[in-house]
């Protein structure tokens, strides 16, 4: 069998390696038509940082050649610059001309400033490509394009706004790209709005500037320095970085603003939205195309430039993650070689080497081996990864309580999958639960030699009835050390608990120690929101009491109901040993945190959304208008 990297990397089921024998997997090639060249000047571009001439053109023959090197498997093909459209049209129109005549060539798309877009360029398109996917570089409305300029400075916007109308009347459908900068920040809203006001526009991703490493000014080589150019010099000047770059924090806030309102104002109905449609794919255990929540990462994304130069992403420093002239490579197995003893590709999977063992790694796929350089992670640490979580933790809260999105600012519940969490009849257990009167059944209860109690009283994981408080023998099943917990949360809070566990040792066996947990069933998406922030506040005023050593954990998760296969959100309520206390101090300490929690617990109530975190300026600004 053909073996690869992927089979004893830590990472290989977040980052595939090029495999020369797949024939089903699609490769994405970015052809940078005429290489860095383009007719606007944006200061933060990272293409134009590698000041490498452009000039040339990419041909039909170039085409052929990565048909024929990637022969057998499909193929995608973003034509990308640089702006693109400075090729002129005849020569784009023998590009559009060979890919058409490609068999294996799945898509083709187009990444545009849509400066010079017009009539003419649009019957071109259409005549040759009426399936290309074209893309807007616009970053939100003309305040927010405030880095977008030409060569004398001025804002290009209303050139791109023009262009945009243009392809409304034509009736294409566009994706906009919106880079984050500071001149968006804390107007997701406005921003959104602005762009879903385009009847052009069907998508839109929001990507970070994320340069904070970026300390060196692109190289002008004309006599005259352009006024775009002396505008990139005073951004670079302050000690922070540039002024267009943002920190993770920032950009996560802003995506989790534009996401609620994207649902709120119902844009989700015609408007895809990026990262937040790839997380709630992630979220709901379905695949992305979005490499930075796919497998398919660096090994499966290409650039191509007119001097035959051939390597990884575009977005990757270069000439570091170049690997070959297109001329000189013979085959994929030659190519999958060059990936394997790349310096940068080996360097970023070690970046992600952390991924493996993280809670998160099945949402957030990963992310990007390049942004995550441009974030200059040795000055900034986790920063990259905690915006990541951040993501996923709020969004989690979009899905389960859409109608109280203020749950997404919540930073004290995180998304914490368990597996497996599942149950026989999740609906036929709530109604027993609200029915004092239904029939319940004899239930097998057995305590192991270590305190589980289960159908079979063995230690570890095993099958245990599902009862009620309404059943006779409700006490019995609940362990003691979690007891008071159960009875505050179901009597007290009126609550649903679907699974407690008191926390076990298991001295002297082969089984991992576990800690305590009470796992709660909302009965619907309302007292859902009202459990989530009351746990929120509850846990916020038991962490003071609890010992030193054990931490408070209040997690979404999905209950999966086996009968009808559909995931149910639930809490989860936990305490664990952090980083500083091993399992014999823990299970020391267990009683009196249990107790410290009890108490918490019985002090607050399920009412109310607002949970014990603050919300962001323009969010708690609504709340009080509202």
């Amino acid at each position: 069998m053909h073996r690869t990297t992927e089979q004893h990397h830590p990472i290989d089921r977040l980052y595939r390696s090029l495999d020369p024998e797949d024939t089903s997997t699609a490769v994405s090639v970015i052809v940078k038509l005429r290489g860095e060249t383009c007719d606007i000047d944006c200061p933060h571009c990272y293409e134009k940082r590698k000041e490498v001439p452009g000039g040339a053109r990419i041909s039909a023959d170039q085409i052929g050649q990565l048909a024929r090197l990637f022969r057998g498997r499909p193929l995608a093909v973003e034509l990308h610059g640089g702006e693109p459209l400075t090729a002129g049209r005849e020569a784009i129109a023998e590009v559009l001309r060979e890919l058409a005549a490609q068999p294996r060539v799945v898509r083709v798309s187009m990444q545009t400033n849509a400066v010079q877009l017009d009539g003419h360029w649009l019957d071109l398109l259409d005549e040759l490509c009426p399936d290309l996917q074209i893309g807007v570089s616009l970053d939100g409305d003309a305040q927010g394009n405030a880095w977008r300029i030409g060569y004398d400075g001025k804002p290009v916007y209303p050139r791109v706004a023009a262009a945009l109308e243009l392809l409304a009347g034509r009736g294409r459908k566009v994706g906009v790209i919106t880079t984050v900068t500071p001149a968006v920040l804390g107007r997701a809203e406005q921003v959104l709005d602005h762009l879903a006001a385009f009847e052009a526009v069907n998508a839109v991703s929001f990507v970070p500037a994320f340069d904070s490493a970026i300390r060196r000014s692109t190289t002008v080589r004309a006599r005259r320095v352009p006024v775009s150019r002396l505008l990139q010099l005073a951004a670079l000047a302050g000690e922070g970085g540039p002024a267009w770059a943002i920190h993770p924090d920032e950009y996560a806030e802003f995506v989790l603003a534009a996401t609620a309102h994207w649902i709120i104002a119902g844009h989700f109905t015609r408007i895809k939205l990026e990262p937040a449609v790839s997380t709630i794919r992630r979220l709901r255990g379905l695949g992305s195309a979005f490499c930075h929540f796919s497998d398919l990462k660096c090994d499966h994304v290409f650039t191509l430039y007119p001097d035959n130069r051939f390597g990884s992403c575009d977005e990757l420093p270069w000439p570091q993650a170049r690997l070959t002239q297109l001329d000189d490579v013979t085959g994929q197995d030659e190519l999958a070689r060059l990936q394997q003893g790349s310096v940068l590709l080996n360097q970023g999977k070690a970046l992600m080497a952390k991924c493996a063992g993280c809670d998160y790694r099945s949402t957030c796929g990963g992310g990007c081996i390049a942004t995550r350089w441009r974030q200059n992670p040795a000055a900034d640490g986790d920063a990259y990864c905690d915006y990541r979580m951040r993501l996923v933790d709020g969004i989690a809260a979009f899905l389960a309580q859409p109608g109280n999105p203020e749950g997404a600012w919540c930073q004290t519940l995180r998304w914490h999958p368990r597996t497996p969490n599942s149950m026989r009849d999740v609906g036929a257990f709530t109604a027993r639960w609200d029915d004092p009167a239904a029939f319940r059944a004899e239930v097998r209860l057995h305590a192991s030699e270590h305190g589980n109690i289960n159908t079979v009283g063995l230690p570890g994981v095993h099958e245990a009835d599902d009862l009620d408080p309404a059943h006779p023998k409700w006490r019995e099943a609940i362990e003691p050390r979690v007891w008071p917990l159960v009875d505050a949360l179901t009597v007290g809070w009126g609550l649903i608990t679907y699974d407690s566990c008191e926390g076990h040792q298991y001295d002297g066996l082969d089984l991992a120690p576990v800690g305590l947990r009470v796992g709660l069933l909302p009965r619907d998406r309302a007292e859902y929101a009202r459990t989530a922030a009351a746990l929120c506040r509850a846990a916020t005023a038991a962490a003071p009491a609890l010992p030193g050593g054990i931490e408070l954990r209040v997690a979404r998760s999905e209950l999966t109901c086996e009968t009808t296969g559909a995931a149910v959100p639930v809490l989860d309520l936990s305490l664990h040993p952090d980083h500083r206390q091993d399992w014999d101090a823990y299970f020391a300490d267990l009683g009196a945190a249990a107790r410290a929690l009890a108490v918490a617990l019985t002090a607050e109530h399920p009412a109310g959304t607002a949970c014990a975190c603050p919300l962001p300026v323009p969010a708690a600004a609504d709340r009080a208008a509202g």
